[in-house]
C-alpha cells in the first residue's frame, strides 16, 4: 500500500509553489503561487496571512496542483480562474478574447483625464477591437452618463463583452456589434477607444508563451509592419468623430512616431502620449478639430 500523501500547511503550500513556478522560469512566481492557492482554498489574503499553518484539504491540495501544472505551462492566471481585475471592475477572460493587460489601463486613465465634463456629460463612446469589454466597462464605471457601442468581429469576443457589460451593471448603457470597424455604425461620437492589433506578423513566433499561446491571433496580428489597423481606423476617423472628439489609441513598442503621423495625416491634433508603468508609450491620444456649428 502507497504512503498517504504528505499534508502541507498553507505557508508550505505557498513555498513549494512558489519553488515549481520558479523552476518553470514563471517571472511571478512568487505573486501567482499566492493567487492559485487563494484560489484553491478559497482564503481571502488576510486568512493567508493570519492562519498559515493550517493544513490543506486533500481536495484543496490536488486543485492547487492542477492549477500549478497550467501555470507551468504558463497559461496566465487570468486564463485559470477565468477573470482578471481591470482598473476597478472584475471582467470574465474567455479563451477567445485577449488577455486585458494592467498596461491598457493607461488608455483609461488618459481618456478620464482628457474628456471634457465628465462627471455630468452624455458622452458617446464607441470602443473598437473590444475583446472582453474591459475598457468599456472601465469606462462606463467612471462616467455615470456616458453610453457605449462596443465592436468586435469575433463572434466570441461579442459574447464576453456582452456577458461583462452585463456582469458589471452596463448593459443598459452600451451595445454590442460584430462588425469589422465602422461597418453599419451610424453617427458621431465623443470619444472613439481602441487597443487594436498591433503585433508584426513576422514577430508574433517571437512573443512570450503566455501571449502567444493563449492570445487569439485576431488580437494580436497587426500586419506586415503592425500598423495595418491604425490605418483601417484612422482613415474614417474625421467623419466619426464629433466637434473636438477625442480617439485614444493603445500604442506597441515604437510605433508612436508612425501613428502620430497618420492622425496628423488626417488633421487630427494629437494631445497626449501617455507611458505607461513600465516606461513605454502605451496610449496615444489625439482630438478632432472644431467645426463650424453651421457645417454639415
Amino acid at each position: 500500500m502507497a504512503p498517504p500523501a504528505k499534508t502541507l500547511s498553507r505557508h508550505q503550500a505557498v513555498a513549494a509553489a512558489r519553488q515549481r513556478l520558479l523552476d518553470a522560469d514563471v517571472d511571478t512566481a512568487d505573486e501567482d503561487a499566492r493567487l492559485l492557492l487563494r484560489a484553491a482554498t478559497g482564503l481571502t489574503r488576510l486568512e493567508l496571512a493570519t492562519q498559515p499553518e493550517s493544513a490543506l484539504t486533500p481536495e484543496q491540495s490536488l486543485l492547487l496542483d492542477q492549477y500549478l501544472m497550467r501555470r507551468e505551462a504558463h497559461e496566465p492566471v487570468s486564463r485559470i480562474l477565468g477573470s482578471r481585475g481591470f482598473w476597478t471592475v472584475d471582467v470574465l477572460v474567455t479563451p477567445n478574447v485577449l488577455d486585458p493587460r494592467p498596461d491598457t489601463e493607461t488608455l483609461v486613465e488618459t481618456a478620464l483625464t482628457l474628456v471634457e465634463n465628465t462627471a455630468n456629460a452624455p458622452l458617446k463612446i464607441l470602443e473598437l477591437g473590444a475583446g472582453s469589454g474591459a475598457i468599456a466597462c472601465a469606462l462606463l464605471s467612471e462616467l455615470p452618463r456616458a453610453e457605449a457601442i462596443v465592436v468586435d468581429l469575433s463572434p466570441h469576443a461579442c459574447q464576453a463583452s456582452k456577458a461583462n457589460l452585463t456582469r458589471c451593471g452596463f448593459n443598459n448603457r452600451a451595445f454590442v456589434l460584430q462588425a469589422r470597424w465602422y461597418e453599419a455604425i451610424e453617427g458621431q461620437f465623443d470619444l472613439i477607444i481602441c487597443n487594436p492589433p498591433y503585433i508584426a506578423s513576422t514577430e508574433l513566433n517571437t512573443l512570450p508563451p503566455s501571449v502567444r499561446l493563449y492570445d487569439p491571433l485576431l488580437a494580436l496580428d497587426g500586419g506586415e509592419d503592425g500598423l495595418d489597423c491604425y490605418r483601417a481606423i484612422i482613415q474614417d476617423l474625421p467623419r466619426m468623430l464629433k466637434s473636438r472628439g477625442l480617439v485614444i489609441f493603445e500604442l506597441g513598442y515604437g510605433q508612436a512616431a508612425d501613428v502620430r503621423h497618420m492622425l496628423e495625416g488626417m488633421n487630427l491634433e494629437v494631445e497626449k502620449i501617455a507611458r505607461d508603468l513600465g516606461g513605454h508609450e502605451r496610449a496615444l491620444a489625439a482630438r478632432a478639430p472644431k467645426r463650424d456649428q453651421l457645417a454639415i
